[in-house]
């Protein structure tokens, strides 16, 4: 069977790994890289560091607003697909990548498995709800990561072809804990030792394009007590710079260059606690042991707050403040992320 693959942005070149050596045991995959994330940082060292064999085709697509990208993604993804006439469109995750190869699929009668389906956050003011939401409709195969992802789609009427498979990030952790811990000497080269430091990361609009919130966040950072690593999104290194707020920078933080997922993994692995809008690195730091503050009001990794290792805290310096002097975990973890062989049971539904 002839397989394309899509992906585009950091998240899914981490998703990409394990299913992609997988698919490679027993099918043909033409890999399609949009080129939404494009600069060496986001990009090419996650091919390079994770051993993602080199992308069939780059669109080179970049940056711009979400319609412009995604209809730029659409017409270059449907040529791709015109040329290959794959017999199957997978996709990851939630990024206008996601949605645009969905739907350049879907438009061609190509069959499309969506691995990471069924997340919902309820809020559709995040481009990543509608995307997935939209994702998940016209996709034939939903492979989920969780039991609340299968019911997100039941609940919506989607009950053919869903599979319940495990997160395809537990298989990329587990594949390269050991060597993050025996290659990465980010610690070393940041100066921070372990237990003794917070990581943070902030890239989404609602935080990165208002002034407010970013002031709000970094004054509570300022606050920690102990070093607070920085690796920046080049976006939000613009956003600071036009707020005015890059060279005010509080002294605790230490601003890098955004990291590998070797660097990213160990840097994490080792903190006291992780600040974050991400939705991946919220999920990274739960499988990580690794105590989460997310600076948003809701969350499509619900589990990981029921469990009590993540608490949702918004851009309120106040609450931001409160949770990095006192949020602890109150229970031990739960396995809520399947065993660490998703990306076999997805080549075995695809088999099948």
């Amino acid at each position: 069977m002839k397989i394309a693959s899509i992906v585009g942005a950091r998240p899914q070149f981490i998703k990409c790994a394990p299913v992609s050596r997988e698919l490679r045991k027993e099918h043909k995959e033409v890999l399609i890289h949009t080129g939404q994330h494009y600069d060496h940082g986001m990009s090419e060292v996650f091919f390079e560091e994770l051993a993602i064999p080199k992308p069939d085709y780059n669109l080179g697509i970049g940056s711009g607003t979400h319609g412009r990208q995604t209809g730029a993604m659409l017409g270059a993804i449907e040529d791709v697909l015109q040329k290959e006439n794959p017999d199957l469109v997978v996709v990851y995750g939630d990024t206008n990548s996601t949605l645009a190869g969905a739907l350049a699929a879907a438009k061609l009668h190509i069959p499309v498995a969506h691995i990471e389906a069924g997340l919902r956050s309820f809020d559709r003011r995040m481009p990543e709800e509608v995307n997935r939401v939209l994702t998940d409709h016209v996709s034939d195969l939903l492979f989920c990561p969780t039991e609340t992802a299968v019911a997100n789609l039941a609940a919506e009427g989607i009950t053919e072809g869903v599979f319940l498979v495990g997160d395809v990030m537990l298989d990329a952790m587990n594949y390269n804990r050991a060597i993050a811990e025996e290659r990465s000497r980010v610690l070393e080269e940041v100066g921070v030792r372990p237990g003794e430091y917070f990581v943070v990361t902030v890239h989404r609009p609602s935080n990165t394009d208002d002034r407010e919130n970013m002031a709000a966040i970094l004054g509570a950072l300022g606050e920690a007590g102990r070093p607070v690593v920085f690796p920046i999104h080049p976006r939000t290194r613009r956003c600071l710079a036009g707020h005015g707020l890059l060279a005010d920078m509080p002294e605790n933080v230490r601003v890098v260059e955004p990291l590998g997922y070797l660097d990213m993994i160990r840097l994490m692995a080792h903190a006291e606690k992780v600040l974050t809008d991400s939705g991946g690195v919220q999920k990274e730091a739960y499988m990580l042991g690794v105590p989460c503050i997310t600076l948003r009001e809701n969350t499509e990794w619900v589990e990981t707050v029921e469990a009590g290792w993540n608490v949702l805290v918004g851009a309120e310096r106040e609450r931001i403040v409160d949770a990095i002097r006192h949020f602890s975990p109150g229970s031990r973890q739960m396995r809520v992320f399947g065993d660490g062989n998703a990306g076999v049971l997805i080549r075995k539904f695809l088999t099948k």
